[in-house]
Order: structure tokens, then C-alpha cells, then sequence
């Protein structure tokens, strides 16, 4: 059994991957700040250790997995290197690890994290499935078949994988810190596809995925065109999302999904197309796609009184415009209320119209303070530049409470990949008597 010390070990995919190793009866521990982050919850129900950083938690005993967030000038990296003992970049560690499995990396600007939650519940139900997803959750499985990760793009991060298949969700502009615009993006895309061994499932209705040039099959799903695996026949209803799926142009069967709006029927026929090229029965890709129940703060939602409260991600325009389809499409008699905290300066100033003009489609919008990164300087932009571009937007401060009474009967859309969860959970205290 190997010793494994996570520097970082609260990061998302850090959390997921040491959660992993645990399943397989590993020994693990792992340090990190002293803040409370949501992805630290599985691993003290697993009884993982997690330490404050310190360099006497480095010995010559362990095998040392870092964060990327972490450099050569981290008193635990520096005091390893001193040592001798062999320090492994997160990106480095996970793409040896998936190499023992027939692996899924699924990858794009958005949707990666709701797909990878999707596609390893369904596949768990037909072969043993190892797991790690964006929202810190994972699962390590001894005898597992298959694996699924999430591929991150931030810094060409993916470029160390090289997996059996990769589904790619769509190519955008993000990251606006490292890319320097969407071809650049595309770019970065186009070399994990020419690392991919056996086949690429990418959304045909993304005019840049259409453009891919690799040495392995490409199989292109979606809802507008003709398409190898094509979504028609779009319903819903109480119970959800309902479509036919077609496979070039062939009938093959009715699915019913839990989410509502577009890009939930995108991520489901990508799943679709990747468990029928691996031969997954039909009758488990139902079930399981009809029993979906979420990934973390992806539109994560609490009954609250004669409110929907609602927990999500979004933190770049064509996310909130997701978020917001979503919300209107499941909820049509109810005003969408979005309560919206900036993430990172580089992205708020880069898409500030773009932000507007999403945010604009809800029917009342609040913002919060931009939440910033260790990673940039903060300069002269601030969240008044972003209200002066929405009509009627009001500001939201630290201590701001947004009035029970004004929105009753309405869905809040609580989003931002910062800490915007603190004004929920402030809302729900200050009004848990209304319920």
C-alpha cells in the first residue's frame, strides 16, 4: 500500500482523486488552508486527514501529489525537493492514473461537470466505474472497467492525458488569463484530440468542434443539423425532458431526463453516443438517465416556502444564459430572480457586455462584489461597470439581505464560482421563520 500526501488536497479535483485512492485502500492525507471549503465534506466522511500546511508533513515515505495552484516556492514542494522525494503535478498524477483503465475524459468550455456526473452514473450501472468530477466528488473502484474525469483546458492542463475516448461538450472563450481568444481555445482542444486513442464524441452544432482534425473516428451529436446522433422530438413536462434520439437518421429510442433546457438534451446524447459505442444496453441507459440526480451546485435546488432557491456554477455568460433557460423552462409562472457574483477580474472586464446582456434575460437581477483571484490584480474595474449595463440592476453588498416579501413566488438563481452561497445561506437564516 502507498503513502499519498495531496498538497492542496480541497481543490476540486484533488478532493476527487484523493477520494479515489481512498476507495482502493490506499493511505492518504493532505493538507491545505484553513478555510472551509464544500469539497472537504466527502473526505472527513471518509476520515481522510487534511492537515494545515506545514514541511514537517512531508517525509520520505510518500508518494506527493500538488495542487497546480501550488508552485516550487511551497514550503511542502520546497522541503520535498530538499529531501529528495518526488513531487507529481496534479494534471501529471491523473493522466498516469487513468492510463490503467479504459478511460473518459470529458472536456469543453461547459457542461463538463454535469456530464461526467451523467455519464459515470449511467456506465456504473453496467461495468464497475472509477469516477473524479469537478465538483469534488469521486469514486475509486479496484476492479473498475472504466474511468471518467473531467479534462480541464485552464493551461492546457488535459494535454497531459492521453485517454481512450474523450467527449468534448463545446469550445468558448474563457480563461481570458491564459487564452489569448477562442482560437487560441481551439487550439488547445485541437492537440487533446490528436492524443486520443480510440474515439471522440463531440457536439456537432459547435462550429469549432466541427473543424477538429484528429487520427481517431469522430462522432458528432446534436439537436440542430443532421448529425450522427441526433436529438429530436424535444417535450417536457413536470416530469422533465423528453426525446427521441436517431442515429444516422434511424430511430433508436425515447429518453426522459430529470433537467430541463438544451444543453441538458446535449450532455445526455453524449452519453448516449458513448455508451452505445461501448455497447451499454438500452434499458440501463434509460433508467439511469431518468435517475439522474445532479451533480454539486449545478443548478442545485431547495423548496423555500413559495421561492425556489437555487444553487449554480454559472460564472460565464453562456452558462447564466443556461441557468436561466433552465429556470424558465421548469418554472414558467414564476419570475427569475438572478443574484449574480462576478468571478475573477480578467473574465468580468473581458465579457462584461456579454454578462449584461445574459443577465438581462431574467426578470430582476442583483450583483455582488467581483470575487477575485490570487492570481490578478484587482486594477480599477468594479461591479458598478457591470449595473451601469443592465437596466434596473441593483447592487448586493457583503451584509446586503435581499426583502423576503419583494420576490415571493419566485425562483432566486443564487451564481458565481466564488462564495456567492454565503448570501444564500444568509437569505435562508434571516428568513427561515417565513417558511
Amino acid at each position: 500500500m502507498t503513502s499519498y500526501h495531496f498538497i492542496g488536497i480541497k481543490g476540486s479535483g484533488m478532493s476527487a482523486l484523493a477520494q479515489i485512492l481512498h476507495d482502493m485502500n490506499e493511505d492518504v492525507q493532505g493538507s491545505d488552508v484553513d478555510q472551509h471549503f464544500f469539497t472537504q465534506r466527502p473526505l472527513e466522511e471518509r476520515g481522510i486527514p487534511i492537515l494545515a500546511f506545514d514541511k514537517d508533513n512531508v517525509n520520505n515515505n510518500q508518494e506527493i501529489v500538488a495542487s497546480a495552484a501550488y508552485t516550487e516556492d511551497h514550503e511542502e514542494i520546497q522541503q520535498a525537493n530538499a529531501m529528495g522525494v518526488k513531487v507529481q503535478p496534479y494534471p501529471t498524477f491523473l493522466g498516469e492514473f487513468a492510463s490503467k483503465y479504459t478511460s473518459i475524459a470529458v472536456t469543453g468550455a461547459h457542461g463538463k461537470t454535469t456530464t461526467t456526473g451523467l455519464l459515470s452514473h449511467v456506465l456504473g450501472a453496467f461495468r464497475p466505474t472509477s469516477y473524479l468530477i469537478g465538483d469534488g466528488t469521486g469514486k475509486g473502484e479496484q476492479d473498475s472497467t472504466f474511468f471518467v474525469f473531467e479534462a480541464c483546458e485552464y493551461r492546457r492542463h488535459f494535454l497531459n492525458y492521453h485517454p481512450d475516448y474523450a467527449i468534448m461538450t463545446n469550445i468558448d472563450f474563457d480563461h481570458p488569463d491564459y487564452f489569448k481568444n477562442v482560437e487560441d481555445v481551439f487550439d488547445a482542444f485541437n492537440q487533446m484530440a490528436s492524443q486520443v486513442n480510440k474515439a471522440i464524441i463531440a457536439c456537432g452544432d459547435d462550429e469549432y468542434l466541427q473543424a477538429l482534425n484528429a487520427p481517431v473516428p469522430i462522432v458528432y451529436y446534436g439537436i440542430e443539423g443532421k448529425h450522427d446522433f441526433n436529438a429530436e422530438n424535444i417535450t417536457t413536462d413536470e416530469k422533465g425532458t423528453h426525446f427521441d434520439v436517431t442515429i444516422r437518421g434511424d430511430f433508436f429510442e425515447r429518453f426522459t431526463i430529470p433537467g430541463y433546457g438544451k444543453h441538458h438534451v446535449l450532455n445526455a446524447l453524449a452519453v448516449i453516443a458513448l455508451c452505445h459505442y461501448e455497447e451499454t444496453p438500452v434499458s440501463v441507459m434509460k433508467d439511469q438517465l431518468a435517475t439522474f440526480p445532479g451533480v454539486k451546485r449545478r443548478f442545485t435546488e431547495k423548496k423555500w416556502g413559495s421561492q425556489v432557491l437555487i444553487d449554480d456554477y454559472a460564472h460565464h455568460p453562456t452558462e447564466i444564459r443556461a441557468t436561466i433557460e433552465s429556470a424558465k423552462a421548469k418554472y414558467p409562472n414564476k419570475d427569475i430572480v438572478a443574484i449574480f457574483q462576478p468571478h475573477t477580474f480578467t473574465r468580468t472586464f473581458a465579457f462584461l457586455q456579454d454578462f449584461a446582456d445574459s443577465l438581462s434575460e431574467a426578470d430582476h437581477v442583483y450583483l455582488c462584489d467581483i470575487f477575485g483571484s490570487t492570481r490578478e490584480k484587482q486594477g480599477q474595474l468594479t461591479v458598478e461597470d457591470l449595473q451601469q449595463r443592465i437596466e434596473n440592476a441593483q447592487l448586493l453588498k457583503e451584509n446586503d439581505i435581499l426583502s423576503h416579501t419583494k420576490h415571493e413566488d419566485s425562483v432566486l438563481l443564487f451564481m458565481g464560482a466564488g462564495d456567492v452561497s454565503k448570501y444564500q445561506k444568509r437569505y435562508e437564516a434571516q428568513f427561515s421563520n417565513k417558511v
